[in-house]
């Protein structure tokens, strides 16, 4: 399929599409038509040209050989994206669809106004000074989470989570402000892996059979291990989360990762 052909935006309301799509080679195929390293890279090179983000990935292990991750404003040229990809000898081996997002726990910022005249016994002035600094940072920290533009690292994880609704550790029948304590909790212990682990999470209720994709990048894989066990034993996910597949991979520009997994 012509990525160039027009067609009409499909644009969400609110963020970016995100696609991470997982393919296996068809290894004899790759080598009795050359071409599909070719094809490949041009299909990822046509979509950043059109405003949206890839990254790829050779997978480590063997759930998969290649992760393609695509993201950006235009659901429709996404999937054109990924009908482009049908032309070089990959399978698909899996897929998650997803939508970047705020998330309905952040800080508000009556939160923010009565947490610095609590904690920092602020007033007038001074209070209004560190709102407005306070405003900054939250404006940009919504505009990476809505509209990112992810560094590429040494390597890429990628897996689903659902919250659980058994008898007992119901996520969905704890009251607004009982989740949103807990989700407090849980982002603290995200941000001590500030510097070395990246994370994007995106939203995929309605969308996929699992309810947000975590991505994360890193350059030691040590801390990947880590920032998942940490978070483990936090209530958020100890008791209330289940976990899907994990992929990990090497983030390489599109000409090496397909080398790597024997497109020709």
């Amino acid at each position: 399929m012509a990525s160039a052909e027009v067609h009409e935006p499909v644009e969400p309301s609110q963020g970016w599409g995100v696609l991470h799509l997982f393919y296996d080679v068809d290894r004899d195929l790759a080598a009795a038509e050359p071409g599909g390293a070719k094809r490949f890279v041009e299909a990822v090179e046509r979509l950043a040209d059109d405003g949206h983000r890839v990254h790829t990935f050779p997978i480590l292990g063997t759930g998969a050989d290649l992760g393609v991750m695509a993201y950006g404003p235009d659901l429709n040229r996404l999937q054109m994206f990924q009908e482009d990809l049908r032309a070089a000898p990959l399978e698909p081996a899996w897929s998650f669809v997803s939508l970047t997002e705020l998330s309905e726990y952040t800080s508000t910022e009556d939160d923010e106004r009565a947490r610095l005249a609590t904690e920092e016994s602020l007033s007038g002035d001074a209070l209004e000074e560190k709102l407005t600094v306070w405003r900054d940072r939250m404006a940009h920290y919504n505009e990476h989470r809505l509209h990112p533009d992810l560094p590429n690292k040494k390597l890429l994880c990628f897996y689903p989570m659902n919250k659980r609704r058994e008898q007992g550790a119901n996520w969905y029948e704890l009251s607004f402000d009982e989740r949103k304590q807990l989700m407090s909790g849980h982002a603290g212990v995200g941000r001590t892996y500030a510097g070395r682990v990246l994370q994007l999470i995106t939203g995929a209720t309605g969308l996929d059979d699992w309810e947000w994709g975590v991505t994360l990048l890193a350059d030691d894989p040590v801390a990947l291990k880590e920032i998942v066990a940490e978070m483990r034993f936090d209530p958020v996910s100890a008791r209330y989360a289940d976990f899907g597949p994990f992929y990990v991979g090497l983030m390489l520009d599109p000409a090496e990762a397909a080398r790597r997994v024997g497109l020709t």
